[in-house]
């Protein structure tokens, strides 16, 4: 999301991350942005204005997502059930930081059954609060905005009373077998595909030196035009982000998987499209779009790896760069440098296309027309990719318990 809201031309002036681990990948990526390492539940709004840039400025958008998690109450409000409280405090930062606009994200399961009770107590609590809220609330596919990922999110979009509603983005793609979101007299560009995303890429098997450290420098082979702006940021107009200072020639993000060669033999077998029946990975069609990337489980959740998808010709899966391209994620922008981090990082993640079509509707409604800056930005120092969680903690001055130590469990898919 602060990806695809600087790329819209937002300046994205503070973060808050309750993950220390991945509170120091932000601050790597966005060293011009305040990364606030607290829960929400412990901040207010002249905590995060003091603690950032921000000061006395006004707030054109607060954005984000929550964790939802306590529906069953019966008789009660779901809102008030501890386990939502973060949607709680969300919508009190909006209000406190008297955002112009805010832009909520969350699953599309919170459109359906029971769950829309809890999505009407959130727009009621808004109204409430003097906030109007498209009230025809949509869930978004990542597809139908360039990305060769299936993926659905709901996005809720509201305004300061008495400001211009957004509305919410054109669909611009159409992947194979997706029905068509808006009239069919529309003309769509095909969504890249899985080898759109990855032809390019470096053989990560053929670099002994990813089995210790996650970059090498090797040779790229021609991008494909989803591809050659990851690369280096060329031929995208409506990119409006800062330039990032890299090495283009870096693979990096790459961290091998040492799979045994029963399970290689397995994947090699499997048929693009379908699920290897042991493992129960997906393997990626090339010239389809890949499967919802998920994130697996928090350490205080059992630390299960969701499954990974089969690289398409490979006998392998695929590694967290390759994942971050499935997701729309520039090559410059990096990851923390173990996998499961690295995974949870994209699988919890909104692709960057795709938040970037949804902050360009908000910059629409804002009216305003953003500076494009040329001068490159440094990025973090590595080390920040490469703290565990006792580092990190120290970093911002939180407990190293403050997310529970990580239990690995039977049944944990990480090297099938």
């Amino acid at each position: 999301m602060s990806l695809g809201f600087e790329q819209a031309g937002f300046d994205v002036a503070a973060a808050v991350e309750y993950d220390p681990v991945h509170a120091a990948v932000h601050e790597f990526n966005f060293p011009n942005c305040a990364t606030i390492c607290r829960s929400v539940a412990n901040i207010d709004a002249a905590y995060v204005r003091r603690e950032s840039r921000i000061g006395a400025a006004s707030v054109d958008v607060v954005f984000g997502g929550a964790p939802c998690q306590g529906f069953s109450m019966i008789g009660k409000r779901a809102l008030d059930d501890p386990r939502n409280s973060l949607v709680h405090h969300f919508v009190r930062l909006v209000v406190d930081l008297k955002a112009k606009y805010f832009v909520f994200e969350n699953v599309r399961g919170l459109t359906v059954g029971r769950h829309r009770r809890f999505l009407e107590e959130i727009i009621e609590e808004f109204r409430k609060n003097s906030y109007s809220v498209i009230e025809s609330y949509r869930v978004l596919n990542a597809t139908s905005f360039g990305v060769p990922q299936d993926r659905q999110r709901l996005f809720l979009i509201g305004s300061r009373r008495g400001l211009a509603l957004p509305k919410y983005p054109t669909q611009t793609h159409l992947a194979p077998n997706r029905k068509k979101e808006q009239p069919t007299l529309m003309i769509y560009e095909k969504t890249p595909t899985v080898m759109d995303a990855l032809s390019d890429l470096p053989e990560a098997d053929h670099y002994d030196e990813l089995l210790e450290r996650d970059w090498v420098k090797a040779p790229f082979r021609k991008p494909s035009d989803y591809a050659r702006p990851l690369r280096d940021g060329s031929e995208d107009a409506s990119d409006l982000s800062v330039p990032r200072a890299f090495d283009n020639k870096l693979l990096t993000s790459s961290l091998r998987t040492v799979h045994t060669p029963l399970s290689m033999k397995r994947f090699a077998q499997t048929k693009h499209g379908e699920i290897e029946p042991v493992s129960r990975f997906h393997k990626l069609d090339p010239n389809g779009v890949c499967n919802t990337i998920r994130a697996g489980t928090a350490s205080d959740h059992g630390a299960f790896t969701s499954p990974r998808p089969i690289h398409p010709f490979s006998p392998r899966c695929i590694t967290v760069r390759e994942a971050a391209r499935l997701h729309s994620y520039p090559d410059w922008f990096r990851m923390h440098v173990t996998k499961w981090h690295g995974f949870r990082q994209v699988g919890n993640s909104v692709p960057p296309l795709l938040a970037r079509a949804v902050a360009g509707s908000v910059i629409d409604a804002l009216g305003v027309k953003p500076r494009r800056v040329t001068e490159p930005l440094n990025l973090g120092d590595t080390s920040l990719l490469e703290m565990d969680m006792s580092q990190a903690a120290r970093r911002y001055g939180v407990r190293a318990d403050v997310i529970p130590k990580r239990t690995r469990l039977n049944g944990n898919h990480a090297d099938a």
